[in-house]
């Protein structure tokens, strides 16, 4: 990567935090360009550059932290047995979540909002992020470490919605439990460990 894209990068990176803060503070019709631009500590025409409009903005941010996401549970996942993986992924995306908190909640607004792009977004996540999850439940398949048939697709979604839920209850709710504690809590959920014998 050259300096001029390291460049770009750094700066989409500093646009992507103020409009996720502002968004999740005032909601998507109230931010302006030009709070993007001063939260970010750039001149209003950066953002036009960048990304041309508020709505081109806005799409390219949603993009760009679904691919971050899908990025962090990839590496998770790379290299490991298949259950394994799958501890390692909802680890990865309860960090996450906890570190991108605004943003998570962006997109659960964004998903399911009635007038805006929302299947879009749903698809976004579903072949981003989700996907990593289907890819780490399909390997356990085939290694034999999971039932043979298992919906995998159904269940990534459910692994998913459940990290992503609960992430968000343990920030905005209970920020004090610690991190391995929920873990802890969701891998019992995954391997079946809810009843008292």
């Amino acid at each position: 990567m050259g300096g001029r894209d390291v460049a770009r990068s750094a700066t989409r990176e500093k646009l992507f935090t103020a409009a996720i803060e502002l968004i999740a503070e005032s909601g998507l019709a109230a931010t302006t360009v030009d709070q993007i631009a001063d939260r970010a500590g750039v001149a209003k025409g950066t953002v036009y550059y960048n990304f041309g409009s508020k709505a081109a903005l806005f799409a390219a941010l949603l993009e760009y932290g679904v691919e971050r996401l899908a990025a962090a549970l990839r590496d998770a996942a790379s290299g490991r047995p298949p259950l394994d993986a799958l501890e390692a992924v909802v680890s990865a995306e309860l960090a996450f979540i906890g570190e991108h908190e605004s943003f998570a909640r962006l997109l659960i607004a964004e998903t399911w909002r009635s007038g805006g792009d929302w299947q879009h977004t749903a698809r976004l996540i579903r072949e981003r992020a989700i996907g990593v999850v289907a890819d780490v439940l399909r390997a356990a398949v085939e290694a034999g470490d999971l039932r043979a048939d298992l919906d995998t697709g159904t269940a990534a979604s459910a692994v998913f919605g459940m990290v992503l839920t609960v992430a968000l209850d343990w920030r905005a709710l209970d920020p004090d439990r610690s991190f391995a504690d929920v873990h802890a809590t969701l891998m019992d959920l995954l391997r079946g460990r809810l009843t008292a014998r």
